[in-house]
């Protein structure tokens, strides 16, 4: 009985260790050409550790390239894309799911419409209304458009977040004399930092990687963000790939970071409203 077990611990970690090494192996591949010249890339050193460490890739990435002021910018749009995603789902999911009136059900069920739209169906409408409120060529142009595209996923996870804290809660800050908007910013946003972490990291993978409308939105270099940057470094003959890969590292690692730091909370989130439901 022992041996059966021992033989099952060997597969499942040997599977693990497998599934680990591809998970890892694309991060690893993208570091190692992002340090390579175009001779190692498309020759005989594909996959393997360079034979001259090019760290002058990401001077020219920075520098040439501009990634320094390509990466600003993505984080401007995608840090209030952020915020504004987390302040009006929040305060939409309290209104739905704590507030009684004539109607909400039906305001739901248009929020969850969102879900359903694709997103190249609404380029051409959203340029329209960017040009004519003079919107274009600015961090406006795609900051509006993520926060509304990102607003119906954000609403059905706080509202389901929502439903499994106690109502009791809220009661008794009332009879202690709490109003709607200190009940709202004193009991219910601590308790909603699950939820915060869950909308954060959807949002921020869906405007830090976004290039539809990034290319279509914006077409002075002053406003561009890092996925249009990285499609520049390209030329009309020739390309120098080493400094395409070093943008894509820079693009990559604040999302590892952010997933590492809030992998935990994400988890508390969906596993929170998994039970309730």
């Amino acid at each position: 009985m022992k041996t059966k077990k021992n033989v099952k611990n060997v597969v499942k970690y040997t599977v693990l260790i497998i599934w680990t090494f591809v998970s890892l192996f694309p991060l690893y591949y993208m570091l190692m050409f992002s340090l390579k010249d175009n001779s190692e890339i498309f020759g005989s050193n594909v996959i393997g550790l360079p034979k001259h460490w090019l760290w002058s890739n990401y001077k020219k990435a920075l520098i040439a390239g501009n990634m320094g002021l390509y990466f600003f910018n993505s984080c401007v749009v995608t840090g209030l894309t952020i915020l504004f995603t987390i302040l009006f789902s929040l305060m939409a999911a309290y209104a739905l799911e704590r507030m009684i009136w004539k109607g909400r059900k039906q305001v739901n069920a248009l929020f969850m419409l969102g879900l359903t739209v694709p997103i190249h169906a609404a380029i051409l409408p959203i340029f329209i209304i960017l040009r004519k409120f003079h919107m274009l060529n600015s961090y406006q142009s795609l900051i509006v458009p993520y926060v509304a595209f990102a607003l119906a996923m954000a609403i059905m996870i706080c509202s389901s977040f929502m439903i499994s804290i106690p109502v009791e809660l809220e009661e008794s800050a009332c009879i202690d004399g709490a109003g709607i908007y200190k009940i709202f910013w004193v009991i219910i946003c601590p308790l909603m930092k699950p939820a915060f972490a869950s909308v954060a990291i959807f949002t921020f993978l869906q405007a830090w990687n976004e290039l539809m409308f990034a290319i279509i939105y914006i077409s002075d270099s002053k406003y561009r963000t890092l996925s249009v940057g990285i499609q520049s470094l390209s030329g009309a003959y020739t390309t120098d790939w080493g400094p395409i890969g070093a943008g894509l590292v820079i693009a990559t690692f604040p999302t590892l970071i952010i997933y590492l730091f809030m992998s935990k909370k994400i988890q508390s989130s969906l596993m929170a409203g998994a039970i309730k439901g």
